[in-house]
């Protein structure tokens, strides 16, 4: 069994980790902290885990304590910018570490200012971080030794854009990404803006023109882009829904060279063979429904031409809290630890 360590297990995120580690065959998770809710039972915040937790409680963050616990990887589940204090120290005490935040997503130090409202506090670490999205980086990600797991939004608009991309078919410099998330997206304290008498019975746009996660889908499809492309630029719109999990990503992009889009078909097919062998991209005829992905770290995507307008759509649907967080973390953690991918990662979901 391997050895593992969740640092932050008290959030959704967190919390998630416990759910599928206790599913896995060959993890074994020995820590998992809590900051303030340290010494408090698990159970106490996350009943549904009571059946493979017991009485254990979350434990306290003790950096001088990590090293005596021999574990040979550590996931943190932590608030954007906590990663970037502890982790220098952290890679001198365990082998491995997943980040499931955006600290260290961004290759360009010079962009957290922009996007994230302040300077990198580690700015010569974020080489050492391989992007872990397997779909498009799974080999570097077998080989690192610190991975820094996507976001929510760009995990489902890059594989829903990607094909798309990745055969030049689309003017990447006009890309319009439209996504609604489930209100877990926000974390686990509550905010004014995530009450229950403030989400039920609305739909609502955030983050207009600026919302974080922009730059790295931007990141991610330039990577897949091919030579002589325009820089991708993405605008982004993200949207707060009324459910508990769950993202639908709605992407829009005009055709390369400004003639008409191939026909749906000839999509679906370069879809198709484009994730054949992927174990977690799902290509379907019909609509994605996030409520057919509920627990799962699969993503469900289609694609359309519209000869009418032009426009190319291509959507994805995936659970925010597996394929879009702690699902992430352990489909890499597998590559990590050189264990079967798909281990411990549920493909079918929860209906009704």
């Amino acid at each position: 069994m391997q050895r593992i360590g969740i640092i932050g297990g008290s959030g959704f995120v967190g919390a998630e980790l416990l759910r599928l580690c206790a599913a896995h065959p060959d993890l074994d998770v020995v820590l998992a902290t809590g900051d303030s809710q340290a010494g408090q039972p698990i159970v106490s915040l996350y009943p549904n885990l009571g059946p493979v937790v017991g009485d254990r409680c979350f434990d306290a963050y003790e950096p001088e304590a990590i090293a005596g616990l021999d574990l040979d990887l550590a996931f943190l589940a932590l608030p954007h910018g906590a990663s970037q204090a502890i982790v220098p120290a952290l890679r001198d005490r365990v082998p491995r570490l997943i980040d499931l935040a955006a600290d260290f997503r961004l290759h360009d130090a010079a962009a957290y200012p922009t996007w994230y409202g302040e300077p990198h506090a580690a700015p010569e670490l974020l080489s050492a971080f391989v992007y872990g999205l397997p779909e498009l980086f799974r080999s570097a990600i077998a080989g690192a030794t610190a991975v820094a797991a996507p976001g929510c939004y760009p995990t489902a608009a890059t594989l829903a854009l990607t094909p798309l991309v990745a055969a030049g078919l689309v003017d990447t410099g006009t890309l319009i990404v439209d996504a609604a998330s489930g209100v877990s997206g926000a974390g686990r304290p509550p905010k004014p803006t995530t009450t229950f008498c403030t989400v039920d019975e609305d739909f609502t746009a955030y983050g207009l023109l600026d919302h974080r996660h922009t730059p790295e889908m931007e990141q991610n499809l330039a990577a897949v882009a091919p030579a002589g492309a325009a820089a991708p630029t993405v605008l982004f719109t993200p949207h707060l829904a009324p459910m508990n999990r769950g993202i639908l990503a709605t992407c829009y992009a005009r055709p390369a060279g400004g003639g008409a889009p191939p026909p749906t078909a000839d999509l679906l097919a370069l879809y198709r063979e484009h994730y054949a062998g992927e174990p977690f991209v799902h290509v379907i005829d019909g609509s994605p429904s996030t409520k057919a992905t509920l627990g799962t770290n699969m993503v469900h995507v289609t694609v359309r031409s519209d000869p009418r307008t032009g426009f190319v759509v291509a959507i994805a649907a995936i659970d925010n809290l597996v394929k879009g967080a702690a699902g992430a973390g352990v489909q890499c953690a597998n590559l990590l630890l050189d264990l079967p991918e798909t281990a411990g990662l549920p493909r079918a979901g929860l209906y009704p």
